[in-house]
């Protein structure tokens, strides 16, 4: 059996994620005029948490069947990692950043989210990485560049800070996308809730106990709000996209979000588009775009496997079922996967981590 079409489900994933966190980056610093940057990270993370927890209450409430694998016991080790990096650390950095910074820049300077997440996929983890893909890289690091150094005084180039912060804080979800690929066969709204309770709940208490002002009702509702669709939603979304594209991939497209910000950015502040915000747009942009033209399509190799995640009966799940098997598709029950050779287009999905030769 041979598929010549490429699912477009892993694209249209993340670029739906992709489009709520980058609105959300130039709403949030409009909030941080009221808010302190720690406790702001916190309500952001509640608000994604919470509202997810009421999502998935609503659901069982109403009778919904979700049909995901539910997290087990070794997964524990790489939530926790994912909560650190991802939902306490870096929320944490970029708020500081903001706020150092035009909201424009900031927005625009997310583009190295989807490089840390690139090359922590290909050299830690020896995920597939052609040509094109290093190339976007290189065009989206260079235009980092150019907004991290965005004035040259009299003494010489003055490095921006709040730059430098946001960069770090997207290292941090970088490492955090690579650990999220370990649970992509996870249910994504659990992975989501947990994340965004603990970890607003630890960057909470310690902006409250550093002497944060509590916020007001009006602060704490439109936090909750953004937290909810541009970390929340966007987070489910991101899981989802993982499942199809792999960590590489899914930060290449990922990578369209400050695009999004600093579109939103320009009006919501009154900014005005400078030389240097122009020529970094248009580097990253070339990046973007040769991430998104990658077309990958060899033979290639199924070596046999056992896991359980959510499936239907398609080229890649023809198994046989046992007599508890869960009725009707989408499913979700552990499955083994026979040695199999074909060719196709494809990611490196969860069905698709093989290794590549040289030609």
């Amino acid at each position: 059996m041979t598929e010549t079409k490429h699912n477009y489900n892993g694209p249209v994933l993340a670029l739906s994620s992709a489009f709520l966190f980058g609105a959300s980056t130039p709403i949030a610093k409009l909030l941080l005029g009221i808010a302190d940057p720690l406790l702001l990270a916190g309500l952001l993370y509640l608000g994604s948490g919470a509202g997810l927890g009421l999502v998935a209450t609503g659901g069982r409430w109403l009778g919904l069947g979700r049909c995901e694998a539910p997290l087990r016991a070794g997964d524990l080790p790489w939530l926790a990692a994912i909560v650190f990096f991802g939902g306490i650390l870096g929320p944490a950095l970029l708020m500081s950043g903001v706020t150092l910074t035009s909201a424009s820049t900031g927005a625009l300077l997310l583009n190295t989210e989807g490089l840390a997440t690139i090359t922590i996929a290909w050299v830690v983890f020896r995920e597939n990485v052609d040509r094109r893909i290093f190339l976007g890289a290189m065009a989206i690091l260079a235009g980092a560049v150019v907004l991290s150094w965005p004035e040259a005084a009299a003494t010489g180039p003055q490095l921006s800070w709040g730059s430098v912060l946001i960069v770090l804080a997207c290292v941090s979800w970088g490492i955090d996308n690579n650990l999220t690929r370990k649970l992509s066969a996870a249910d994504p709204l659990q992975i989501a809730i947990i994340k965004g309770l603990v970890a607003g709940a630890v960057n909470l208490a310690l902006a409250l106990a550093g002497g944060a002002p509590s916020p007001g009702l009006r602060t704490l509702a439109a936090a909750a709000a953004v937290g909810f669709f541009g970390y929340g939603i966007s987070l489910v979304l991101f899981v989802l996209g993982l499942r199809h594209l792999g960590a590489a991939r899914i930060g290449a497209y990922f990578s369209t979000a400050p695009f999004i910000g600093a579109a939103l950015a320009l009006p919501l502040f009154g900014e005005t588009p400078t030389f240097t915000l122009t020529g970094a747009a248009l580097l990253m942009g070339i990046g973007v775009y040769l991430h998104l033209a990658e077309a990958h399509d060899h033979e290639h190799l199924h070596e046999p496997v056992e896991h359980e995640h959510r499936h239907v009966h398609d080229i890649h799940h023809q198994h046989q079922h046992a007599p508890d098997a869960p009725p009707g598709e989408p499913h979700s029950h552990l499955h083994r996967h026979p040695r199999v050779r074909h060719k196709h287009p494809h990611y490196p999905d969860l069905h698709h981590r093989h290794q590549h030769g040289h030609a």
